[in-house]
């Protein structure tokens, strides 16, 4: 009997061994999807009010931690039963995220104008709490794009590995990059509250270190803001052109010469500007 738990131990740690293993690689391999969600997450974010950040940023978290309950159960379901429905929902995300990002794109420079624009602005100032509730509604919904992609690719890092080990190995990366990013962007958008703390540790005469970093925290936030919009912009571009791109060996022939990050910003931004036209024609045929 005593031999049976010393076995069973030894297998709970050998498991235990390759999971550890194998989630130091998966996690490698989800590092570049993970920036990207980080620039994508934390623009979504912004733009709420101070007294709301956090709420608003606890509420989309959630909503991510429900994405990861959904998809990781399907995932595991569509690998064992059905793997070749993996690439269509892969491709189909992708087309979301670079229509997403050319819409955005093509408004900064008036190439569009959208009314659901000059309508949000309406409902904003008519009812904040509905325009609130719509943008976290859109932050989980580009979360759940974003959470596919990291899942897949997971997934993909340890499909050679028994379920035993793939179960364990995705659910952790999927989690972890949940609280990562969103610790991370929490962080960010509280840095002027933080700037202000450090001011107050200063008790000599208003020039002291605490009071540079502190002021230098606060002025910072504006600039990380804008640019963490223009970035979250960008990288669903990457996100979408690193989608077509890792799954169309034909795109992939194409664009062999160029260097990675340049292909999938070309492919995302084309597929991006098809869809965003596309979009306008049915949209100017329906009006």
């Amino acid at each position: 009997m005593a031999s049976g738990f010393f076995a069973l131990f030894d297998d709970i740690a050998t498991l235990m061994d390759d999971v550890a293993v194998m989630s130091k690689t998966a996690a490698k391999k989800t590092a570049g999807i993970l920036g990207d969600d980080l620039a994508v997450n934390a623009n979504k974010a912004a733009g709420f009010s101070p007294s709301c950040e956090l709420p608003v940023l606890w509420e989309i978290t959630k909503g991510s931690f429900f994405n990861k309950l959904i998809l990781l159960p399907l995932a595991f379901l569509l690998s064992a039963f059905a793997p070749q429905a993996i690439k269509p929902i892969l491709l189909l995300g992708g087309i979301y995220l670079a229509y997403e990002g050319a819409e955005k794109l093509f408004e900064w420079m008036g190439w569009v104008d959208h009314h659901s624009e000059k309508s949000a602005s309406a409902e904003v100032s008519k009812d904040p709490v509905e325009a609130e509730r719509k943008k976290v509604k859109s932050a989980i919904f580009t979360d759940f794009i974003l959470s596919i992609e990291i899942i897949i690719i997971a997934l993909g890092a340890v499909s050679d590995s028994p379920l035993s080990v793939q179960i364990p190995v995705v659910t952790f990366v999927a989690f972890l990059a949940t609280i990562g990013v969103y610790g991370f962007v929490a962080l960010i958008i509280r840095l002027d509250d933080i700037g202000y703390r450090i001011m107050r540790l200063d008790d000599g005469d208003g020039k002291g270190s605490a009071i540079v970093i502190g002021k230098a925290l606060v002025a910072s936030l504006p600039w990380i803001v804008r640019g963490l919009s223009i970035l979250g912009t960008f990288a669903m571009f990457l996100v979408a052109g690193g989608i077509f791109l890792h799954n169309l060996p034909i795109l992939h022939h194409w664009m062999e010469a160029l260097p990675g990050i340049m292909a999938e910003l070309l492919i995302g931004m084309a597929i991006g500007s098809v869809a965003t036209m596309t979009m306008e024609m049915i949209g100017k045929l329906r009006g």
